[in-house]
């Protein structure tokens, strides 16, 4: 009876121990940056309505024939073109600043960016370091995406992560210092 206590004793501390492991794998890497980072996360641009550049990026994404905005064209006491969103954009619109509506910026959606996976761990010489590449893709598109160039539906956008190992196990590094420069 005492020996099956013991070896009972002996199995529970060396599975405490193998799940405090130092190895940092892929699906932990993933699990820590999804608890860092909000993914999905949403993506915005922001719409200059009273700026004269805009006009023509809103005429040649046809959002005005598709009734997501309206171009005015001559706007009295003005020189400018004036660009207004309809109820129909509503859904789009992401909260901004009193400041930045009063100056006619609005901010709209775009897309969600969703991490996809961890690609690759490089440790660092210490071993107390790493650096993890991860690849997230843009997804839902709005009407609006074709307002930033960037965004491609599908295709991967590659990032890297920064990790260091502490007494508690590993942690991601915000503001990556220069030991992670180096490499």
């Amino acid at each position: 009876m005492k020996r099956s206590y013991h070896l009972c004793v002996i199995l529970f501390l060396q599975l405490l121990i193998g799940c405090h492991s130092n190895d940092l794998s892929r699906d932990k890497a993933l699990a820590l940056i999804k608890k860092e980072f909000p993914y999905p996360t949403v993506k915005g641009y922001y719409l200059f309505l009273g700026d004269p550049a805009t006009t023509p990026k809103v005429t040649a994404a046809s959002l005005d024939t598709s009734y997501y905005t309206i171009v005015v064209r001559k706007v009295p006491f003005s020189h400018e073109n004036l660009i207004v969103l309809t109820d129909k954009s509503k859904p789009f619109l992401l909260p901004v600043e009193e400041k930045e509506r009063a100056d006619l910026i609005n901010r709209v959606r775009t897309a969600d960016e969703d991490i996809i996976s961890v690609t690759g761990i490089k440790m660092l010489a210490d071993g107390k370091k790493a650096i993890v590449d991860y690849t997230t893709q843009y997804k839902n598109l709005t009407p609006f995406s074709v307002l930033d160039k960037s965004l491609i539906a599908g295709k991967d956008n590659d990032q890297k992560a920064y990790f260091s190992l502490y007494d508690d196990g590993w942690r991601l590094e915000k503001k990556p210092g220069l030991d992670f420069m180096g490499e």
